[in-house]
């Protein structure tokens, strides 16, 4: 962050060319450009949701469990090893744990 601002001070204010800021600051003309387009790092956007192909099948099953969830005592709802349990044993899911854990963080972050 501190070198975008000197990059944008050095060739607005000061009126250095780009390729002698490329030079000076030991970066790309390309770059450069990219710094003098944005007044802020645009940082990073993904630009399709993540695939999950293990996954896609039992969603709505991880939903509707979740779901069924949010009505029981906090004591009474399923973790998300039970979760998985329960979807290897019930449905055939042949992913691993970890994907199941993730969804629920999701779920839970969705529902507040």
């Amino acid at each position: 962050m501190e070198v975008y601002g000197r990059v944008h001070r050095a060739v607005q204010v000061e009126g250095m060319s780009e390729r002698q800021a490329a030079r000076e600051f030991g970066l790309s003309r390309k770059t450069i450009r990219k710094m003098l387009e944005y007044s802020a790092p645009p940082g990073y956007q993904s630009k399709k949701p993540v695939a999950r192909p293990k996954l896609g099948p039992w969603l709505g099953i991880i939903d509707q469990i979740l779901e069924d969830d949010e009505a029981r005592p906090k004591k009474q709802r399923h973790t998300a090893r039970r979760i998985y349990d329960r979807m290897k044993d019930e449905h055939a899911f042949t992913g691993g744990y970890t994907i199941v854990t993730a969804q629920q963080r999701v779920v839970k972050v969705q529902h507040g």
